[in-house]
C-alpha cells in the first residue's frame, strides 16, 4: 500500500505543477490575448482551457462510478470560442482543476486497482490517472508555447532560461542527494 499512497501523492504534485505552469503562462498575457487564434484551424488559449475544463469535469465527476465520457458532455462545443472575458476563462479553469483535485484527494490507495470506464473502455484507476496526466500536460504545453509566441521578447521563462543550464545544474549537484518529487523545487521556483 505504501507505493500506492506514494503514487497518489506524486500524481497530485504533478497535476499541481502543470496547473501552476499553465497559470504562469496565462497571467503573462493581456486579457484579449487569451482569445487570439493563429488561424481558423487553431484554437485560442481560451478554447484550449474550455476543452481542458470540459474534459476534467467529464472525467473526474463520479470518477469511480460512471463512465468518464459523460452523456452531458458536448466535446465539440468545447472548441467553440465563445468565452468573452479573462474572468470567465479563469473561472472555468478553476472549476475543472477543482473537480480533478477533489476527486484525486478522495481516492484511497485501495482504489487504484478499481476498473473505471472511459467511452466504455476499462482502465485501472492508475491507467485512467496516467491517461489524464499525459493529456493535460499536452495542452498545457500548447498554452505555454502559444503564450510565449504571443509575448515574444516580453516573455518570462517558466523553465531553465537560455544559457543558464550549467548554473542550474551546479546548484542541484551542490546539494546532498535526497528522495523528493521534482515538483517540490519547481513549484517554489514558479512562485
Amino acid at each position: 500500500m505504501e507505493a500506492n499512497a506514494s503514487y497518489l501523492e506524486s500524481v497530485s504534485k504533478q497535476f499541481l505543477y502543470y496547473k501552476t505552469l499553465g497559470e504562469k503562462a496565462i497571467h503573462q498575457l493581456e486579457p484579449e490575448q487569451l482569445f487570439t487564434a493563429a488561424n481558423e484551424d487553431s484554437n485560442s488559449i481560451a478554447t484550449i482551457i474550455k476543452h481542458l475544463a470540459g474534459n476534467m469535469l467529464s472525467r473526474w465527476t463520479d470518477f469511480l462510478t460512471t463512465d468518464g465520457e459523460k452523456e452531458w458532455r458536448n466535446r465539440d462545443v468545447e472548441f467553440e470560442n465563445d468565452l468573452k472575458t479573462k474572468e470567465a476563462v479563469l473561472e472555468l479553469w478553476e472549476k475543472g482543476w477543482n473537480c480533478l483535485f477533489n476527486t484525486l484527494n478522495s481516492l484511497q490507495p485501495q482504489n487504484l486497482s478499481t476498473i473505471v470506464y472511459i467511452r466504455n473502455e476499462g482502465h485501472s484507476v492508475i491507467e485512467a490517472i496516467n491517461r489524464q496526466l499525459a493529456h493535460y500536460p499536452y495542452h498545457i504545453g500548447q498554452i505555454v508555447f502559444y503564450a510565449k509566441q504571443i509575448k515574444k521578447e516580453n516573455w518570462y521563462s517558466l523553465s531553465i532560461s537560455k544559457n543558464n543550464s550549467q548554473n542550474y545544474n551546479n546548484e542541484k549537484f551542490a546539494r546532498d542527494k535526497e528522495m523528493k518529487n521534482f515538483t517540490d523545487d519547481e513549484l517554489k521556483r514558479l512562485q
